[in-house]
């Protein structure tokens, strides 16, 4: 099992401090603080958020540091700080913020150099660089949220708009499989710990994301005004926002759909892969089309499974990434802002997993029908709250999306919203009754 080494380390910390940066770029005083909604955080407080975690978990926990602000805690501890009370702080001003951020860099930086072996530091340090990149990603949908410009990312050509195709499912045989991460793994979220045997029956499952086209065909036989498709949380949900098709979705003068992304409105992607929809609406979906959401199990093992000779059983063999182990690139998976949304379902081909399901890391993340709860013998890592607040009142998603960082994502790695959450980036694929 290779060790991510010190020196790697640091080229992970100037990249994600970097992409912290360039996601900041071109905002101005007004727009890094920000209206307060429950759903984000004010931008010059969530940076700061991002190099108080290294300052604390690596430079005081582990070296026994004094801290950079005498008051650093009261102003950037995410547990201490209930998030209404962020917007109200007494935060450093924009100039001082960057100049903290730089110094906790620099220490960080200069202890990953030091030339010690030091593998609880090394441990800590791809925490905090994974932990800043999550807050990148809530950078990106912040700056959707609030119709902000789109990041200075450097898109390239991965968008297209392919004749649209219906959907088609793919078997999976049933089995023993082993869902979490196993023992082996570089590193992983004390979530994902550790692999323990289920059975599966066998299922089909759709091999691409739901688009734009489908789920459009659903808004427009009156998906969001059909009582019988919603449950009655969800229901109360949708009636008391109004919501009448996905948020940011809207008809043009010629009735066309548009959609906007960032602070662009531009005509809806047929077959682009839907997103900034909720649980409630993936749910809702699904009893329209007479299907239903995978569970947790099924998403991984439809991911990372692979079939024996006669693609009637399960092997024992299981795959980091659906296409196996390279690293993901830009033929692989739409990952790390590289197209700036998502992308036709029926691209990247390279990417697909062993029973043919397409995209299942990166575009989307995607809702599973299970509810985020431990695994069995769960302990917390040395960060207690990652997890363990939310088991229980979320639904677990699978996959990462357009504006996940690729080393952060894997077939393993599970995240958890609220099923009223329609602002992250997350669609939903479907299976079979």
């Amino acid at each position: 099992m290779s060790r991510t080494t010190p020196a790697e380390l640091v080229q992970q910390l100037c990249d994600a401090r970097a992409r912290t940066l360039t996601l900041i770029d071109g905002l101005n005083e007004e727009q890094l603080m920000g209206p307060y909604l429950p759903t984000i955080n004010p931008l010059r407080w969530e940076i700061a958020h991002a190099a108080y975690f290294y300052e604390f978990w690596i430079l005081r926990k582990h070296f026994k540091e004094d801290p950079q602000l005498s008051n650093v805690d009261e102003l950037f501890d995410s547990i201490e700080i209930p998030h209404a009370e962020r917007w109200g702080l007494p935060l450093p001003s924009f100039e001082e913020t960057l100049n903290y951020m730089q110094a906790i860099f620099e220490r960080t930086r200069a202890h990953l150099l030091n030339g010690q072996s030091d593998p609880q530091r090394d441990y800590l340090a791809q925490y905090a660089i994974l932990h800043e990149d999550m807050h990148c990603e809530a950078f990106c949908y912040t700056r959707q949220t609030l119709g902000y410009a789109a990041p200075k990312l450097n898109a390239n050509t991965l968008r297209h708009n392919f004749t649209f195709t219906p959907r088609s499912d793919v078997s999976i045989p049933g089995g023993e499989f082993y869902l979490g991460a196993n023992k082996e793994c570089e590193f992983v979220f004390d979530n994902e710990k550790w692999s323990h045997p289920l059975q599966i029956k066998p299922f089909q499952i759709a091999r691409t994301a739901v688009c734009n086209e489908e789920y459009a065909t659903f808004v427009e036989d009156g998906g969001y005004q059909r009582r019988e498709y919603w449950t009655d949380d969800a229901w109360q949900w949708r009636s008391e926002i109004g919501l009448e098709h996905p948020v940011y979705w809207r008809r043009n003068e010629d009735t066309n759909w548009e959609m906007r992304c960032f602070d662009q409105w531009r005509p809806l992607l047929a077959n682009a892969a839907v997103i900034h929809v909720s649980w409630y609406e993936a749910k809702a979906y699904c009893r329209w089309a007479n299907r239903r959401l995978p569970t947790e199990l099924e998403w991984e093992v439809a991911a990372a499974g692979e079939p024996v000779a006669n693609g009637k059983e399960l092997s024992t063999n299981k795959r980091k990434y659906p296409w196996g182990r390279e690293f993901p690139n830009g033929k692989l998976a739409n990952l790390d802002g590289n197209a700036l949304g998502t992308i036709d379902v029926n691209d990247l081909a390279a990417g697909d997993s062993a029973f043919g399901c397409r995209q299942m890391i990166g575009n989307v993340w995607e809702w599973t029908d299970t509810i985020f709860e431990p695994y069995p013998g769960f302990t917390p890592d040395m960060y207690q709250d990652y997890s363990q607040p939310l088991f229980g009142q979320t639904r677990v998603l699978r996959g990462g999306a357009w504006a996940t960082r690729a080393r952060l994502i894997r077939n393993t790695f599970r995240t958890y919203y609220g099923p009223d959450r329609n602002d992250v980036f997350a669609g939903f694929r479907t299976c079979a009754l």
